[in-house]
C-alpha cells in the first residue's frame, strides 16, 4: 500500500475534525494525506492507496456540501474501481429517518464502480449528544492497517 488518503464530506465540519483525530492516529504508521472530497480529482483513485471515506448527512438525508462533487464526479465518469479498497463512517442523527444516508450515498457508488469497502462500516449517532471524534478513532483502529 502506497499510502492511506482520507477524504471527507461535510456540511458544518464535523466530518473534517474527525479526518484530522483519525489522520493522526494514523500518522507513524503509513503516509496519510487528508482532503476534503470536494478538492479530490476522482482520476487519482488507485488500488495503490487504502481509502478512509468520512461522511456526513444534511437534510433529509442528502449528501452534504462538499461531497456532492466527488459524487457527481464519480457518477459522470464511472470509472473503473476494480482493486480499489475503502473503509466508511457515517455521522447522522437516528432521531430521523434519514440517518446516515450521506455516507450510504458514497458507499452505493464506489461499490457499483466496482471498489470493495473493508471493515465494519463505521457510524456516529449525534442523537446521544456526543462528538463523532472518538468512536472514529476507535473504529479506525479495528481497520485493516492496524490489524
Amino acid at each position: 500500500m502506497s499510502k492511506t488518503v482520507i477524504l471527507y464530506g461535510t456540511e458544518s465540519g464535523n466530518a473534517e475534525l474527525v479526518a484530522e483525530d483519525i489522520g493522526e492516529e494514523l500518522n507513524g504508521g503509513s503516509s496519510v494525506v487528508i482532503s476534503d472530497m470536494s478538492d479530490f480529482d476522482v482520476a487519482e483513485l488507485s488500488p495503490e492507496d487504502f481509502y478512509i471515506i468520512i461522511c456526513s448527512t444534511h437534510g433529509d438525508g442528502e449528501l452534504p456540501t462538499s461531497a456532492r462533487p466527488f459524487h457527481e464526479s464519480l457518477s459522470a465518469a464511472s470509472p473503473d474501481l476494480s482493486g480499489v479498497k475503502y473503509a466508511i463512517f457515517g455521522l447522522g442523527d437516528s432521531s430521523y429517518e434519514t440517518y446516515s444516508k450521506g455516507s450510504e450515498h458514497i458507499d452505493r457508488v464506489l461499490t457499483e464502480l466496482g471498489a470493495e469497502r473493508v471493515g465494519e462500516y463505521g457510524r456516529h449517532d449525534a442523537a446521544d449528544g456526543s462528538l463523532p471524534n472518538d468512536a472514529a478513532v476507535t473504529w479506525s483502529q479495528s481497520l485493516p492497517l492496524f490489524v
